[in-house]
């Protein structure tokens, strides 16, 4: 099984969250499966100084960073089809909010970068499975407004500690036509008529091994999916 894993860059605040990316491939290896990197040849939205969360005046590509969390070996999206795919895992991060979406700045009324819907729609549509980890459920919320299909989605509880709003984005994901489901950071969603997985992950306050445990369960849910 050749799993997608669509990295927005390298880092939290400006791409792709790396303990999730890293314990992703972890999972995706310990499953038998191989993992397909995927990332995108163009300018990240900003760069931000994870020391202290300020912009930098600085400018670095999409793909070269994800490239860091890949060791190299990743693909460009322009690349990848849905046949080349059995699942595809859309890792967290600011990235997905900042560039796949502007999300991070616009909320619901957020634009979606083309290659990234069309590669969310054309998996959703020959039926391979989606899971989307922490913030990246709006992406399958944009990806996916206009075909009516009543995904459901988490993006964590309103009862759980947070560093985010969480109800502001529920109420963001519901004006999208998606149905919102509280989890914490031991549960994930299910939505198996979509065939899409969604698990809080960092939208939450979480530990490392909270973190691989929940990414373990999205994991092995999508290996229910596949081998049903």
């Amino acid at each position: 099984m050749k799993i997608g894993v669509l990295l927005s860059g390298s880092g939290v605040y400006d791409g792709a969250e790396i303990h999730e990316s890293v314990l992703t491939l972890l999972e995706i290896e310990n499953l038998g499966y191989e993992a397909v990197c995927i990332g995108i040849d163009a300018p990240q939205h900003h760069v931000v100084n994870h020391l202290n969360g300020e912009a930098q005046d600085q400018t670095r590509n999409m793909l070269q960073e994800a490239a860091r969390i890949a060791r190299g070996n990743i693909r460009e999206i322009r690349t990848v089809v849905p046949a080349d795919l059995d699942a595809l895992v859309i890792p967290g991060g600011f990235g997905s909010a900042k560039n796949f979406s502007s999300w991070a700045f616009d909320g619901p009324a957020a634009q979606i970068r083309p290659d990234v819907k069309l590669l969310l729609v054309n998996m959703y549509n020959v039926g391979k499975p989606i899971v989307a980890l922490c913030v990246s459920p709006v992406l399958l919320a944009l990806a996916f407004e206009d075909m009516a299909i009543g995904q459901q989605l988490t993006i964590g509880s309103t009862s759980a500690p947070s560093p985010y709003s969480i109800a502001d984005f529920q109420s963001g994901l519901q004006t999208k036509g998606a149905h919102t489901q509280d989890c914490n950071i031991q549960e994930i969603c299910i939505d198996e008529a979509n065939r899409i997985i969604t698990a809080p992950c960092y939208m939450l306050e979480a530990s490392l091994p909270a973190l691989q445990q929940n990414i373990r369960q999205a994991l092995a849910a999508l290996q229910n999916l596949l081998e049903a």
